[in-house]
């Protein structure tokens, strides 16, 4: 059995305390936040705490904080005998330096807490300064998923770059295109297959080898248009930027 303990309350500790409080083997033996309300949704679950002088003994002690406060909370951790672990994907592991057993926990994935994951296919990105814990935490991501690898901090860096290209400017994108199906009073669901169609390609190619679209076209007609539409807006700066970066991408004319 693996006792671990939580600290925060926010999209990430929520979803792992979930998944962690259904897999056999882990026992969820505490839940810290500094905001007493924002323990409601945990109290009756388990042990709650809003102090940290008040927190117990656990195998690990997963950080799943704001990245600023990450370096101050692990050096309040730092007499406990369990592993410290964040979850972050940008905060390297130095930022743990204070505690003598430490590592990270990220897991790959967007989390909002209405939303349920399929944790069988979230992988998780490990890193420990120490061998044999670098086996727990594999062991504690192997209750939940199937998919852990060990990844250094310059990595996780790197995928976490990447993942704010490929997750959150994109659903910015949707964002935008919701709004302007709104403006042109079209329901965005008439959209929704598209993304889909989108999104299955690359589970089969490199997203370089499926680019299409008037940039990649250099259909200048259809983009002159589609700029009149957008007029002097934020969006239309989106537009050129994106469309200026596929012809530079895939060497075409500008």
């Amino acid at each position: 059995m693996i006792e671990i303990i939580v600290l925060g309350s926010g999209n990430v500790a929520t979803h792992l305390f979930k998944a962690f409080s259904a897999a056999e083997g882990v026992n969820v033996k505490q839940v810290y936040n500094h905001a007493e309300a924002s323990l409601d949704f945990f109290k009756g679950e388990t042990k709650t705490t809003s102090k940290i002088s008040e927190l117990a003994e656990a195998d690990i002690f997963l950080l799943a904080l704001k990245d600023d406060v990450i370096p101050q909370i692990a050096e309040k951790l730092s007499q406990k005998n369990g592993l410290i672990v964040h979850t972050s994907g940008s905060v390297p592991l130095d930022a743990l330096s204070t505690c003598t057993r430490r590592g990270v926990f990220y897991p790959l994935q967007t989390f909002s807490k209405e939303k349920t994951v399929d944790y069988s296919q979230i992988p998780f990105c490990l890193e420990t300064n120490r061998v044999e814990d670098l086996q727990l935490l594999k062991d504690l991501a192997g209750k939940i998923s199937g998919k852990a690898y060990e990844i250094s901090s310059q990595q996780r860096k790197q995928i976490h770059l990447s993942a704010v290209f490929v997750c959150n400017f994109v659903n910015h994108l949707y964002a935008v295109g919701e709004q302007l199906c709104q403006k042109g009073e079209i329901p965005f669901e008439i959209l929704k297959p598209l993304i889909s169609e989108t999104a299955k390609k690359i589970e089969q190619a490199s997203p370089a080898a499926v680019q299409t679209g008037p940039a990649m076209r250099n259909d200048v007609s259809t983009i002159n248009t589609h700029l009149e539409l957008l007029g002097s807006s934020e969006n239309r700066k989106i537009y050129e930027l994106l469309t200026s970066a596929i012809q530079s991408f895939h060497g075409k004319k500008l």
